[in-house]
C-alpha cells in the first residue's frame, strides 16, 4: 500500500515521483493529470509513452528535450516523411532511446495521425470522444488501487491500433490517459487531485 507522501513543503503528493527528484516532482505538479486537448501535444505524449515501454518514465522525462530536438519538436508532418537516412541518424543519437522498432513506430504513428487529422475527426476529438469529452475522476487512496489498464484503455488501444498507430497497447494507453488528464489518478489526498479535477471542469 502506497499512500501519498508528505513533502518538506507541507504538500501531500502521489508517491511515484519520490521526494528527491526535482524534475519528477515538477512533472507531477505541473503536467501529469492536466487535461490536454491539443492534437500535436497528444501525439507527442503518446509517442513518448511508446518509447517508455520497458523503461521508467523518469528515463524518458530526462531525455525529453533531446527527443524534441531529434524529432523536430514532434511535428507529425515532418516525422511522417522520415526516410532510412533520418532513421539511421536517430539510431546514432545517444540523447534518445535508440530502438529501431520504436523509431519506426513514431513514423508510422505520425502517418496515422495525419490520416486522422485529414480524413477523420481530428486526433484530440477521436481520443476524448471515448470519455464524452470530459476527464474521468477517480478517487484512489493508494497506488495499489490504481489499475494498469481498463476497459476504456483497451477500447482506445484497439481503435488506435486499427488506425495504424504503434506501441499503443492497453497498458501504454492507460499511462497516456493518466498523463494527459483523461483520467484523474492523483490520489485523493494528493494536492493535485482537486486541482486537476477543477481543470477538468473548465472545458
Amino acid at each position: 500500500m502506497s499512500p501519498p507522501l508528505l513533502h518538506p513543503d507541507g504538500l501531500h503528493r502521489c508517491p511515484w515521483p519520490g521526494k528527491d527528484d526535482a524534475i519528477y516532482i515538477a512533472y507531477h505538479d505541473n503536467e501529469w493529470g492536466v487535461p490536454e486537448y491539443d492534437d500535436r501535444a497528444l501525439y507527442e505524449k503518446l509517442v513518448l509513452d511508446g518509447f517508455q515501454a520497458g523503461l521508467s518514465w523518469i528515463t524518458i522525462l530526462r531525455k525529453r528535450d533531446n527527443f524534441r530536438r531529434a524529432f523536430d519538436d514532434f511535428q507529425p508532418e515532418k516525422i511522417a516523411r522520415y526516410d532510412a537516412r533520418k532513421k539511421a541518424k536517430l539510431m546514432q543519437d545517444a540523447g534518445i532511446v535508440r530502438n529501431r522498432l520504436k523509431i519506426d513506430g513514431a513514423v508510422l504513428s505520425a502517418r496515422a495521425y495525419l490520416e486522422v487529422m485529414e480524413k477523420g475527426p481530428g486526433f484530440a476529438t477521436l481520443l476524448w470522444d471515448f470519455l464524452d469529452g470530459k476527464p474521468k475522476l477517480n478517487k484512489f487512496r493508494s497506488t495499489k488501487q490504481v489499475p494498469a489498464e481498463t476497459a476504456l484503455s483497451r477500447a482506445m488501444s484497439k481503435e488506435l491500433s486499427a488506425r495504424g498507430f504503434k506501441f499503443v497497447g492497453p497498458t501504454i494507453v492507460y499511462a497516456f490517459m493518466q498523463a494527459v488528464g483523461m483520467v484523474n489518478d492523483h490520489l485523493v489526498k494528493c494536492h493535485r487531485h482537486d486541482a486537476c479535477r477543477n481543470l477538468g471542469m473548465i472545458k
